[in-house]
């Protein structure tokens, strides 16, 4: 039970979300299922250049779960734990796509807990058909002219467009 006396059962999926793609959207859904607020939050990362603003991938990532009755979007800047505990979250959700990933999550995981020992970190795996997929990848494809219409929502597709027309 949260310090609010709620039983309501929250977690955080963070991540730079820049792109949000289609592997982002279906971990965000899976983690729906199983919590009853899912809160995805645009990490605001100093060490990263992002192509797209905090606040253009809120509205991406908004429209992309817009059907999905748990989900929020919000976006923070700090510690992932603190904001966490903030917004009384009990789990942090991370997809997996492969094994590349797991020794990075597996020490984020290990580092959040030892800062707050009453957050889990849950780990989903995407739909095989996004196991490969990531923004970098994206990003790079739609620079080129590549296609990126099966990797991301429509709308994102259209703001990619755009954004390397300009």
């Amino acid at each position: 039970m949260s310090k609010s006396g709620s039983s309501e059962r929250i977690a955080i999926y963070p991540g730079t979300f820049d792109p949000v793609t289609n592997g982002h959207v279906d971990v965000a859904k899976r983690a729906a299922e199983l919590f009853d607020k899912v809160i995805v939050c645009v990490a605001v990362n100093t060490l990263k250049a992002p192509l797209f603003t905090g606040e253009e991938r809120v509205e991406m990532i908004r429209e992309s779960v817009k059907d999905i009755r748990n989900i929020e979007v919000d976006e923070f800047n700090g510690l992932l734990v603190d904001y966490a505990r903030r917004m009384e979250a009990r789990a942090i959700v991370r997809g997996l796509r492969a094994v590349s990933d797991f020794e990075y999550e597996f020490q984020m995981a290990l580092t959040n807990r030892k800062l707050c020992a009453d957050i889990d970190t849950v780990f989903l795996m995407p739909h095989e058909n996004y196991t490969y997929l990531n923004s970098t990848i994206v990003r790079e494809i739609a620079r080129f002219g590549g296609d990126v219409g099966e990797f991301v929502p429509p709308h994102v597709k259209l703001r990619l467009l755009k954004k390397f027309r300009t």
